[in-house]
């Protein structure tokens, strides 16, 4: 007498086959999750007309690559979800040799999984894959240039695959809102990845960046946050406690912080002796001046003081003349015709850089975001048409390239015949297209 479907035990291969057979998905399911089903009765089962039948296909470790392959395109998002969780699971225990073997089929997998139209589906598999480092590097690229920020997100803060020209290209092309914070959030982010966010119009990733101890953060690059802080508070207080202040940086955030992160800055004992002397400086300056304005000339204090009653004091005697902005500046001299090369090659050699990006803003009429782009990228060529577009001599071409751009000597591009720009006009405008500048009309 032949026993009825739901009684035969699915480990037997013959009983295995009567039962995937049966009209009841029930009984079909248990072959599908028991982890001794023959491969080619799992891979039968991975079109069958159940959901709950290739969900437990999917979850199976023992289905065939090609099966899974199947399951990652199913219309059904909690089969394409199981998948994901499975071999983002087995990935890393695989041994060489059963990597060699499948390799191409599980990362085919992964790909597919990879550009799901169910976040739910890309997030499980971001989530499952945002550690491994023998993750697939397209898999891992895909994931991080994500268009939700749930899915990119694990990548870009943890993924150990991501190079830095992977993070600097992210960067550069403006990923979904909050991923730069992310990558400012990253263990260890280099010097290049942290010029590049230190460039972007970004508030909450620069705070990030600043606030993360292990982020190595050049001083040109602290310079240049320093010239933009003042307008950006959430920055002091990350600025105040950095590790390692340079003395210039010490002197420069004693100038506009408030009172409460002056008198942290000024309880720091790790400051060397030079920024030190410079902190000392400033504060004397400042309580100077306040003081002087209140009072009609009160002795300056020296020390760790309550700065409240002396500031307070120069606002109501009425607040100086307010200093104009670099971007002002140029924008003024330019109306009045006076943004000469002679200007900006001085302001240039005296480290106004905030001044020279505006001044060739305000002459080539590019965006100081693009053209701190293009400074960014350290490119002779780039840099060059940029003076170029601007009307500037190829004189000053150089000079831009060795200071603007700390591009190195050898590196930099030479005039030729001695005055004239090394490049064609045309090569000079691809050169700024690469940045979206479109040719003057």
């Amino acid at each position: 007498m032949t026993s009825r479907p739901e009684h035969l035990d699915p480990a037997d291969y013959e009983a295995a086959k009567q039962m995937v057979r049966s009209a009841d998905p029930a009984v079909r399911r248990k072959v599908a999750e028991h982890p001794k089903t023959r491969p080619e009765l799992l891979y039968f089962l991975a079109a069958d007309a159940a959901a709950e039948v290739r969900r437990a296909i999917a979850t199976n470790a023992g289905t065939p690559r090609q099966a899974d392959l199947m399951l990652a395109k199913d219309r059904e998002v909690m089969v394409r979800s199981a998948v994901a969780k499975k071999i983002a699971r087995l990935l890393p225990e695989l041994s060489a040799n059963q990597a060699a073997q499948i390799e191409k089929l599980t990362v085919e997998c992964l790909e597919t999984l990879a550009r799901d139209q169910a976040s739910e589906v890309r997030g499980i598999l971001a989530e499952a894959l945002k550690d491994l480092p023998n993750a697939p590097h397209g898999v891992i690229n895909t994931l991080a240039r994500d268009v939700e920020l749930s899915v990119c997100s694990p990548i870009l803060l943890n993924s150990p695959i991501l190079t830095d020209e992977d993070l600097a290209d992210i960067i550069l092309k403006g990923p979904v809102a909050g991923a730069m914070t992310a990558i400012a959030s990253r263990r260890n982010v280099s010097a290049s990845v942290a010029d590049a966010i230190a460039r972007s119009d970004d508030e909450a990733a620069v705070t990030a960046l600043l606030g993360n101890s292990s982020a190595q953060v050049r001083e040109e690059t602290l310079d240049r946050i320093l010239d933009q802080a003042p307008q950006h508070e959430p920055w002091h207080a990350p600025l105040v406690r950095r590790p390692r202040l340079p003395a210039r940086a010490v002197a420069r955030l004693a100038s506009f912080v408030a009172d409460g992160l002056l008198k942290v800055l000024q309880g720091r004992d790790d400051l060397d002796p030079a920024a030190a002397r410079d902190l000392a400086e400033a504060v004397r300056q400042r309580v100077g001046k306040a003081a002087s304005a209140g009072s009609g000339g009160a002795d300056v204090v020296r020390g760790p003081v309550d700065f409240g009653d002396e500031l307070a004091g120069g606002a109501a005697a009425g607040p100086e003349k307010p200093v104009e902005r670099p971007s002002d500046r140029a924008a003024r001299l330019f109306k009045e015709g006076k943004l000469t090369e002679a200007v900006l090659e001085g302001s240039m050699v005296e480290g106004d850089r905030a001044f020279v990006m505006a001044g060739l803003a305000e002459l080539s009429q590019i965006p100081v975001a693009i053209i701190d782009r293009i400074i960014g990228t350290h490119a002779p060529r780039a840099v060059t048409a940029l003076c170029w577009r601007a009307g500037l001599t190829m004189r000053f071409a150089r000079q831009a390239q060795l200071r603007l751009a700390q591009i190195p000597p050898k590196t930099a591009l030479n005039a030729r015949d001695g005055t004239h720009y090394p490049m064609s006009d045309d090569e000079m405008r691809w050169q700024l297209e690469f940045f979206g500048v479109e040719a003057k009309a």
